[in-house]
């Protein structure tokens, strides 16, 4: 006979993943997938402990699993798109004339400004990260900044965009579940999203000023990158129009999948009538990524990735991810968590901290940005009406820790993708996320201020602003 399962007993997989993170972190150096699998068997026991049959929890994490299923096909094609880019000589052609024109006074804040309007108009993170995100990595290399640093840039921007774009899947999905509309979403955020970005460009100007106060850029290391990438690849402008072509796809509103199907194979095509490449060597990029010996080091290191291969390991990490959410969700573990929050919930602020800590708790607990937006949303947007607390603000409270926030989660999926484009580590970029922190930071604020906090008696349409 099933039970409702006791707060400790909820607890247990959550501490089980932070445990086993903690020691792989810190001791194992293995990376995220075995936490999240000794999660997942904790989770697996206690379901077992609580009337639950091993079937039960079978058919939970393929629910769990089937959820991520269009993300799933959306890594492979980035990890395609990464490869064949590469290979036609767009990214090159971008870190070409980015090494020649940028300033190492503005490049981080410049860094975490075109990632913002590049994410904003694609609507995905993802793709920014993987696209412009890459060649800002070759550039700041070449410039002699920190990876930490750069990535934590093109993080803080590639999110400031998804978190606004109308295109973002998230953004889409957060007022959906907080029984919201989306403009009126997107419109509430500019509250936290802009302020918070614009303290991020304002430190990242601070910080990229002392780094070229304290070193200078190498340019023997600059000029052997250019001079590297103009000996492999055909460098040319027009190649440009491969990412605004890809702008123009996503303002159009045609669907991800399609999109970027698309644009990864017009670089393929370019590949091969650009750069000439054959096409058994494209099929290869595509599968395994770009390959590049040009002697330089700083070069080679950063050209050579990409290709569906590589988007495995992010993979699994989200299939692991949402089993794990698929069976705290369906056994209760997730309400009982968040009802002992709900409990002590008595004034706004209350409200509004409890609803960001128990989205950081599902994001901890997962690693997945979809179960960190969803399952809180689908817990608090009942209390929100109770006290008359318009659910525009859950729906702002679920983004800024479920979509941005969880980059601090170096298990999550976001983090763990980022780490296998950018190369730095969420241990490297995390104190540089800057918009990643101030904007769950900002929305505590907001909450026990009152300031921005939106008020709606439900059953009545006017609704009162605080």
């Amino acid at each position: 006979m099933k039970k409702q399962l006791s707060f400790g007993m909820s607890l247990i997989p959550i501490l089980a993943l932070i445990g086993a993170a903690a020691c792989s972190i810190f001791f194992w150096k293995a990376g995220m997938h075995i936490p999240l699998l000794i999660g997942v068997i904790a989770a697996s026991l206690i379901a077992i402990i609580g009337g639950w049959s091993f079937d039960d929890v079978q058919k939970m994490m393929v629910n769990g699993v089937s959820r991520a299923l269009p993300a799933v096909f959306i890594l492979l094609i980035i990890g395609i798109i990464v490869g064949t880019w590469i290979a036609s000589g767009v990214i090159p052609t971008i870190i070409y004339y980015g090494l020649s024109i940028i300033k190492p006074e503005i490049f981080v804040p410049i860094v975490a400004l075109v990632t913002g309007i590049v994410s904003i108009t694609l609507g995905s993170s993802f793709t920014s990260i993987a696209t412009i995100g890459l060649a800002f990595m070759v550039i700041g290399e070449g410039l002699g900044f920190a990876p930490g640093l750069v990535a934590g840039a093109v993080i803080s921007g590639a999110y400031f965009g998804d978190k606004l774009s109308p295109l973002s899947d998230t953004t889409n999905i957060a007022p959906v579940m907080a029984e919201t509309d989306l403009f009126s979403h997107i419109k509430h955020m500019l509250w936290d999203t802009l302020p918070a970005f614009f303290i991020a460009i304002v430190l990242y100007w601070i910080v990229s000023s002392s780094s070229v106060a304290n070193q200078s850029a190498d340019t023997q290391s600059i000029e052997a990158i250019m001079v590297g990438l103009d000996k492999v690849f055909v460098i040319h402008p027009l190649l440009l129009l491969v990412p605004a072509f890809t702008i123009f796809l996503m303002i159009r509103r045609t669907p991800a999948i399609p999109a970027l199907m698309i644009v990864s194979l017009l670089g393929a095509i370019l590949s091969v009538i650009v750069q000439g490449v054959s096409i058994s060597s494209i099929i290869q990029v595509m599968t395994n990524g770009y390959s590049l010996d040009s002697g330089v080091k700083s070069l080679d290191s950063l050209m050579n990735g990409g290709g569906l291969m590589s988007m495995l390991g992010t993979i699994a990490l989200l299939m692991i991810a949402t089993a794990l959410g698929g069976i705290l969700e369906e056994t209760g573990a997730f309400d009982t968590l968040t009802k002992k929050m709900m409990a002590k919930v008595h004034t706004t602020g209350n409200l509004i901290s409890s609803t960001i800590l128990s989205t950081f708790v599902v994001a901890f607990a997962s690693g997945a940005q979809f179960l960190a937006i969803i399952l809180p949303a689908r817990t608090f947007v009942g209390k929100y009406k109770e006290m008359g607390v318009d659910t525009k603000n859950l729906s702002r409270c679920v983004e800024a820790a479920g979509t941005v926030g969880i980059n601090l989660v170096p298990w999550g999926v976001p983090a763990v993708f980022a780490y296998s484009i950018l190369g730095a580590s969420p241990s490297e970029f995390i104190p540089y996320a800057f918009f990643v922190i101030l904007v769950p930071l900002i929305n505590f604020i907001f909450g026990y201020t009152g300031w921005t906090i939106s008020k709606k008696q439900y059953g009545n349409e006017k609704g009162i602003e605080q």
